[in-house]
């Protein structure tokens, strides 16, 4: 596919100017956002730098794309937090941390933002819509 991929380390709100000019700089295309805090509470930020670039990306939660993001492929956060329940449930009752398996999400959740497609200019086939678990028009 002769792609090109930059990995930019942001690790504090303070590094988001310098990402964003490195990524304007290497001409970035598209972009792919890791499940991390900073990253989730600082979202507004990297939507709108993705917006004002036309850059189409997908997201770690359906809350990026809730929030104007192209597209997420996510587990739904109330199944890790019900996941979550049981663990604490268990230790309560006397199970060691250390013994309980550590349990992988199995199911996740494709979500499409039309508006931002049109909004940067992606047409999305219908095909992937028909995959999608909502789409936000």
């Amino acid at each position: 596919m002769r792609l090109q991929i930059q990995s930019l380390e942001v690790q504090s709100p303070n590094d988001f100017e310098g990402a964003f000019q490195a990524a304007a700089k290497w001409g970035a295309r598209a972009l792919t956002v890791n499940p991390d805090p900073v990253m989730t509470a600082n979202r507004n930020q990297i939507l709108d730098f993705a917006a004002k670039n036309r850059l189409p990306g997908i997201y770690p939660w359906s809350v990026y794309v809730e929030d104007g993001g192209l597209m997420s492929y996510a587990t739904k956060l109330s199944d890790l937090y019900r996941r979550a329940a049981t663990y604490v449930d268990k230790i309560l009752k006397g199970a060691k941390p250390g013994e309980l398996p550590v349990e992988q999400p199995t199911r996740f959740e494709f979500m499409i933002n039309l508006k931002t497609a049109k909004q940067i200019g992606v047409t999305i086939r219908h095909s992937v819509l028909y995959r999608a678990a909502k789409v936000i028009r």
